[in-house]
């Protein structure tokens, strides 16, 4: 009798944590952050850019398999995610320093959007399409690893992870119907969204470099 007392006591105290855990995560979802998180993942995934290399890649017959490179991308990317800020201690580094260094990795991939330029190469010797160049560099590269650690210094993690799996919804379902979506947005559309976004992730990178700068002096001022 006594051991079932404590059982159950046990089993309420658990129960209570398991809810304020789950209040506490719920409970800063915000609208705002949610959509500003989910625009940024989409542009610097660009999956939508990323459509003529894939076509690309089946007609020189290397197919690649949607659940497949979507989990392993999300996963990857999850993973980094939460395990990052991890790494980073080990290196002595904080989030608004690897922020300010992940703003100019997005300057330069805003600048391959706008200007048809290539910066960064894929000279890996790996040639399995699924993995390489699929899900590692074009959906889980650096970055989209160093923008999912540059918007967790400004936005509530549960935010950041619900725009990142609606992106990898959206990144099945555009994997799985690539021939339809390139012919209904041609050519043409393709290249506009990528200018587009191009553009927005100039401006995010901008934001990015300002908001951690100013973090940064003022944790050096207060050092001193």
């Amino acid at each position: 009798m006594y051991f079932c007392a404590i059982i159950n006591t046990w089993y309420k105290m658990k129960t209570l944590d398991v809810q304020s855990a789950l209040m506490t995560f719920f409970g800063a979802l915000d609208l705002q952050q949610f959509l500003s998180a989910f625009i940024v993942l989409f542009a610097v995934i660009d999956i939508i850019g990323s459509i003529p290399i894939i076509l690309d890649l089946k007609q020189k017959g290397r197919p690649v398999n949607a659940i497949k490179a979507t989990l392993i991308a999300f996963a990857l990317l999850l993973g980094f995610f939460y395990a990052g800020d991890m790494m980073l201690k080990l290196f002595q580094v904080d989030i608004a320093s690897f922020a300010v260094a992940g703003a100019f990795v997005i300057f330069m991939m805003s600048l391959e959007m706008i200007l048809d330029i290539e910066i960064f190469k894929n000279t890996g010797p790996i040639k399995e399409a699924t993995l390489v160049p699929l899900v590692f560099p074009l959906l889980a590269g650096a970055g989209a690893f160093t923008t999912l650690l540059s918007l967790r210094a400004e936005y509530a993690p549960i935010n950041i992870v619900l725009a990142l799996t609606l992106n990898m919804v959206w990144v099945f379902i555009v994997l799985k119907l690539t021939d339809v979506i390139e012919r209904f947005l041609g050519k043409g559309g393709i290249y506009v969204i990528r200018k587009f976004f191009g553009i927005i992730l100039l401006a995010i990178s901008a934001r990015l470099f300002t908001a951690n700068l100013t973090s940064l002096i003022e944790q050096f001022q207060a050092m001193k």
